[in-house]
């Protein structure tokens, strides 16, 4: 029996796995304290996949015909596969220099696996370029946190202390689908008499829980807050002390908010003012508090700016660093929180140092055992990457445990870029369709065979032990990227006997870093279940309570910001006069990789239904069993619709889970927000209109049917 953890969303909850021929039996933890013994549909489900038909088991390389990709594959002796791909890899530098090879990874992979793909890049390949699918769920969040507290931990407080709470808000946030084993600590405050504010364009099971719930249109997040802000200020129900003594650009903030009144917030929102008012003053005056927030809020062009306003209410009111108070950016991915810490970000090293920050460079290189000035600067965003490859400065791409055809906005350009590569390999557990382009297809190593750490939405880092070997003795993906070090010339840097060697090294690493892992051991997570950084000294406990006596900044203050608020990037107009936002289904997890090859999940979920509110479906003369056809500036696609009044009447919402004709990706806009360069997921125009014909809609439907199966 093993201690392991599901594989999917950033609770990590605690799972006893046993295996044994050819079968296997799953069940929560009742040690693991962040899930209190419980588990969703998913993570009874989540070694399915690890046992599926469809499973990569061996290296192919796919065949080519008259020059194009076949779609057939030839199986590969690993030495072989290897021995060609650094050969390839080499022959595209020596023709193209280092920086014609980039590296995309993954929010899934475990903190020593992120650490070496992150050195890998820079030692191994010499390449600026790397970045990861993180950069489309957390960047904007990661940024806010620098920018006002210093420092960037997704949530400022351990996930008990919402159950103290006194008001709960939880703005662009769908936790009862996302993350449903936090839904018990949001009981918990509700038992005890908590007031729950939910913020979001749709009427979600989460929002089902609320004693008010806004129905806001995505894009308006900013004005709305300002709107809290200015009662907050107006009405006096700060806390001046804590103004005063542990933050710095209130003024600025005061001055910002004036004319941001309940009832023009109403005029620019639809939120009634009295709504805004009773939000406002009983956030403020409630003992304890604590602000949640997700993609809903951040994945915009005005994410960062949209968060830090968020942070703006908890640093007003003094509800951060004590019982029941604190802000939380709610992770999405299994380790998008890790993952984003130790070096896969373009800009970022290890422990969370900047990459352009001589200081930095030097402890890691030393770490390395590098000259500093042989470290290459920083590289480009995730979807900037892919706008180089489509301008024929990148030649060839390495990606591991990601899925960006899916994951990525304006999916058109990516999948363009792609075939101009030279040469794309591909780790992974399935041929996905990004894997479905790839020249090189190799076995990755599922959550049961990995051993390694990972770091949960709380900044809580824990041991994952191995369930199981990799099937037909296949190597574990740091496994292949050491030996691709060696093959490369680069081994020596590369030489690690198990994965807690490599910690070990992150730990060095990440030294005095903001993300400070240097006091963390595996002996002390398996000891303790966890522990929270930073943790600096091997004799300190962790950190589970951020902020309670000063912020990260020099200065030890908070920054508040005055957000004045801005257009989406692409607003509404004639042509297209509907608000496209994206989301997750409870059944489903990021591009569906695995969940769309776990029947138990999937049956629940086959295919994309778009949600858009009765008044629309009149408007377009929706029959029974009509499909609708959705059109923006970038692409279409044919869906299924259901109608629920509880979306906003300008919006429809499509989840995100799916490829090929089935990917809402196609449409979205790959406008990237000024600091973090994520994308506006959240916003798109849209025109709608019934499917022309039943023949169409049939037709289309037969297609995607295909491609998923």
């Amino acid at each position: 029996m093993a201690k392991s953890h599901c594989c999917f969303c950033s609770m990590q909850c605690g799972l006893e796995i046993e295996v044994g021929d050819g079968e296997w039996t799953a069940k929560p933890r009742k040690d693991f304290p962040v899930s209190t013994g419980r588990l969703c549909q998913k993570g009874f489900q989540a070694p399915v996949h690890v046992f599926h038909e469809s499973r990569v088991l061996s290296p192919r390389k796919q065949l080519v015909t008259e020059g194009e990709q076949s779609g057939e594959w030839h199986e590969v002796a690993w030495s072989s596969a290897l021995e060609q791909i650094a050969q390839d890899i080499r022959g595209l530098q020596t023709k193209h220099g280092k920086e014609s090879i980039a590296v995309f990874g993954g929010g899934s992979l475990t903190n020593e696996v992120s650490y070496l793909l992150g050195k890998f890049a820079r030692i191994a390949l010499q390449t600026p370029y790397i970045d990861y699918n993180g950069r489309y769920c957390m960047s904007s969040a990661a940024a806010a946190g620098n920018k006002a507290f210093g420092i960037d931990r997704g949530m400022t407080m351990p996930l008990e202390e919402i159950s103290n709470a006194d008001c709960l808000i939880l703005a662009g946030t769908n936790i009862a689908e996302c993350q449903p084993t936090m839904i018990p600590y949001v009981m918990a405050a509700k038992k005890r008499g908590a007031f729950i504010v939910t913020i979001d364009p749709r009427n979600t099971p989460t929002s089902k829980l609320a004693d008010v719930h806004v129905r806001l249109q995505p894009g308006f997040d900013s004005i709305f807050v300002n709107g809290l802000l200015h009662v907050m200020i107006e009405e006096e129900l700060i806390d001046a002390s804590f103004i005063d003594a542990r933050t710095a650009g209130f003024d600025e903030l005061k001055e910002a908010v004036r004319s941001f009144t309940p009832d023009r917030v109403e005029e620019l929102t639809g939120v009634v003012a009295a709504v805004v008012r009773t939000i406002a003053r009983k956030f403020a005056s409630s003992h304890s508090g604590i602000v949640l927030t997700a993609r809903g809020v951040e994945q915009q062009v005005n994410g960062v700016e949209n968060t830090l306003n968020y942070m703006n209410l908890c640093l007003i009111t003094g509800k951060i660093g004590r019982k029941g108070c604190g802000f939380g950016a709610v992770t999405g991915q299994a380790n998008g929180q890790g993952g984003r810490e130790h070096g896969q970000k373009a800009d970022q090293l290890p422990g969370y140092r900047s990459i352009a920050e001589q200081s930095a460079r030097e402890h890691v290189s030393a770490v390395w055992g590098v000259d500093a000035e042989t470290l290459p600067g920083p590289g480009v965003s995730a979807y900037e990457l892919f706008e180089k490859i489509d301008a024929g400065e990148i030649k060839g791409l390495l990606v591991l445990g990601s899925n960006p055809v899916v994951s990525s906005p304006n999916s058109s350009l990516v999948k363009q870029a792609l075939r101009k590569l030279e040469l794309l390999v591909v780790i992974d557990l399935f041929e996905t369709e990004t894997a479905r382009m790839a020249d090189w297809l190799l076995p990755g190593s599922s959550f049961m065979e990995a051993e390694g750490t990972l770091t949960n939405l709380e900044g809580r880092v824990f041991y994952r032990e191995r369930a199981m070997q990799p099937p037909r003795g296949n190597p574990e993906d740091y496994q292949i990227l050491c030996t691709l070090a060696r093959l490369l010339g680069r081994g020596a840097y590369f030489q690690y006997e198990k994965a807690e060697d490599i910690f070990n090294e992150l730990r060095r690493a990440s030294a005095g870093g903001k993300a400070d892992y240097y006091g963390i051991t595996y002996e002390k997570l398996k000891a303790n279940n966890g522990v929270f950084w930073p943790c600096p000294d091997p004799s300190h406990s962790g950190t589970p309570m951020m902020f309670s006596e000063s912020f990260a900044h020099p200065d030890g203050k908070a920054r508040i910001h005055s957000i004045v608020p801005k257009l989406p990037a692409e607003p509404v107009d004639q042509q297209y006069p509907y608000v496209l936002t994206t989301g997750r289904l409870a059944n489903h997890y990021l591009s569906g990789a695995q969940t769309r090859r776990t029947e138990p999940l999937n049956k629940k979920a086959p295919q994309p239904i778009a949600e858009i509110h009765p008044s629309v479906a009149d408007r377009l003369k929706l029959k029974l069993n009509s499909r609708l056809r959705l059109t923006s500036r970038r692409g279409t696609m044919i869906v299924e619709v259901k109608v629920n009044e509880g979306i906003h009447p300008s919006t429809v919402f499509l989840p995100f889970h799916w490829g090929d004709e089935l990917s809402v990706n196609q449409l979205t806009v790959p406008a990237l927000d000024p600091v973090s360069r994520m994308p506006e997921f959240k916003l798109c125009a849209v025109q709608m209109e019934r499917a022309d014909s039943v023949k169409e809609a049939g037709a289309y439907a037969e297609i995607a049917a295909e491609r998923q199966s």
